[in-house]
């Protein structure tokens, strides 16, 4: 008994979505044997932005026995995943890509590539302008004669936390140019709509960040402005779709004449042929 072609193609699909996602991971746990020696410097870095800020003598804390060994080992795979993130990505590219359009294609991998990037600026920023300005606003605020001091997972999972949000935060740009190329959204509902957004970034930003005003405006105006970029490039990109359309030769179809001379012409050189 034969498989249906369909059974069997279904099943090559599945067999290559296993071996990208084997290689993914081999790649992943490759980076993390590499980094796990330096895991407890990894998360020293992490940690930076807040001991940086402590009073003297001020230090974190681990409330769990084994906290010690599995935070720096997070943090680790975490960096691990973050480096082979591009391998990971070129897998996903290549299992997708031969069922896409020409079309399709040329625009996937510039939009993965620009999330990537937007994703890690957005860490980036998060760390090197949120985090000193969060954690001096908490320190500051202490009571007196209170020692602040936080356990290591609590500050991992907040940390983590903000870095998502900054990272989503940062593909705001990325969201707005696929719905205007996919129809759902107009450039111009995109600034009409525009004080609703700045609302929302602040109600985000009041959500998403502590109490303190700095930090939410830290939040709200990048994404605030990312909004401004996305809608930027997508009128960009409608201009230069609409001109392409003017410039292409606009398609006549044949009068009865024409196709009269056209079945002509085939029929004396199939004729031709013939002899």
């Amino acid at each position: 008994m034969t498989i249906p072609d369909s059974s069997e193609s279904f099943i090559s699909h599945l067999i290559e979505l296993r071996n990208r996602l084997i290689r993914a991971l081999i790649a992943v746990g490759l980076v993390f044997v590499c980094l796990f020696p330096f895991a407890g410097d990894l998360y020293a870095v992490l940690a930076h932005p807040l001991l940086a800020v402590l009073p003297k003598g001020g230090q974190m804390i681990a409330t769990d026995v084994t906290t010690p060994f599995f935070v720096p080992m997070k943090v680790a795979m975490m960096s691990a995943f973050v480096v082979a993130l591009p391998y990971v990505l070129y897998q996903v590219w290549a299992f997708v890509a031969p069922g896409m359009y020409a079309h399709e294609r040329r625009l996937v991998a510039p939009l993965v590539v620009a999330s990537t990037l937007l994703f890690l600026c957005g860490m980036a920023f998060a760390y090197f302008l949120v985090f000193p300005v969060v954690f001096g606003f908490i320190t500051s605020v202490a009571p007196q004669g209170v020692a602040v001091m936080t356990d290591i997972n609590k500050y991992l999972d907040f940390v983590l936390t903000l870095f998502v949000a900054f990272g989503i935060t940062f593909e705001v740009p990325v969201a707005v140019v696929l719905l205007v190329r996919m129809g759902v959204v107009s450039v111009e509902k995109l600034r009409e709509v525009r004080p609703y957004v700045i609302v929302g970034a602040f109600v985000i930003g009041a959500i998403f960040t502590p109490p303190d005003v700095v930090s939410q405006i830290m939040l709200a105006v990048p994404l605030w402005l990312l909004y401004e970029l996305g809608i930027l490039v997508a009128a960009m990109m409608v201009k230069k779709a609409r001109a392409s359309a003017t410039e292409a030769p606009e398609y006549k179809p044949l009068s009865e004449e024409e196709m009269e001379r056209e079945l002509d012409t085939i029929e004396a050189e199939q004729k031709d042929v013939t002899k």
